[in-house]
């Protein structure tokens, strides 16, 4: 996973510099945001000049499926302190989700590794879009580079594995209707944010049923 968000976290850095953020500001942002395909969202509207309260919003309906992710991880962390899964929620990204979830499945999970799973990926998504931003430049547009198929080649890498062994039914399930309602639903309203909350939600539905 961490090699995974060398070349994302790469492109991010890259792209947000080449929209005008400065290197300290991409530090921050991959820091306190912490949010992968938001921080890509919010560096897209901000190079069109979009207002603050349309990124903020944009990026808060997006980030509306950790609601879910949390709340799947929930058997997992129940022996931890309410302070420690507070921390730990702050750690949870798409990427760490589908490991954590893939490696507990259920089974009770300690704070301390957790933890260091989600330490070890921030700090590899800090350090690398800062470098991405460094040498923005002379890197020129991630475009170029073919960077920009670098997040969803990393979703890919981690759908692919949790297609197999138990339950695979039910997952190959969920992943073929997220597919078809987030496609439909960016048809039928381009550019809508709800299009991935009803996507996972409809997904999740789906996967429960048959499983």
């Amino acid at each position: 996973m961490m090699l995974g968000y060398l070349p994302v976290g790469f492109a991010f850095g890259v792209l947000a510099r080449a929209t005008g953020l400065s290197v300290a500001e991409v530090g921050l942002m991959s820091l306190l945001v912490y949010a992968g395909t938001s921080q890509f969202i919010a560096v897209g509207m901000i190079g069109s000049g979009m207002a603050a309260p349309a990124i903020l919003s944009t990026t808060f309906l997006v980030n509306l499926r950790h609601l879910l992710m949390s709340t799947a991880l929930v058997p997992s962390m129940r022996t931890n302190q309410a302070w420690q899964n507070g921390l730990l929620a702050y750690g949870i990204t798409d990427e760490t989700f589908a490991v954590n979830s893939a490696l507990l499945r259920g089974r009770p999970a300690h704070a301390a590794y957790v933890s260091g799973i989600h330490i070890a990926c921030q700090a590899t998504w800090v350090v690398i879009s800062i470098f991405g931003a460094l040498i923005g430049q002379m890197a020129g547009q991630a475009e170029a580079l073919g960077l920009d198929f670098a997040l969803p080649a990393m979703f890919i890498g981690l759908l692919v594995p949790n297609l197999v062994g138990e339950d695979r039914r039910a997952r190959l399930t969920a992943a073929v209707v997220a597919a078809a309602a987030a496609v439909l639903a960016l048809i039928l309203a381009p550019g809508n944010s709800w299009a991935i909350i009803a996507a996972t939600l409809l997904a999740a539905t789906v996967g429960a049923f048959v499983r």
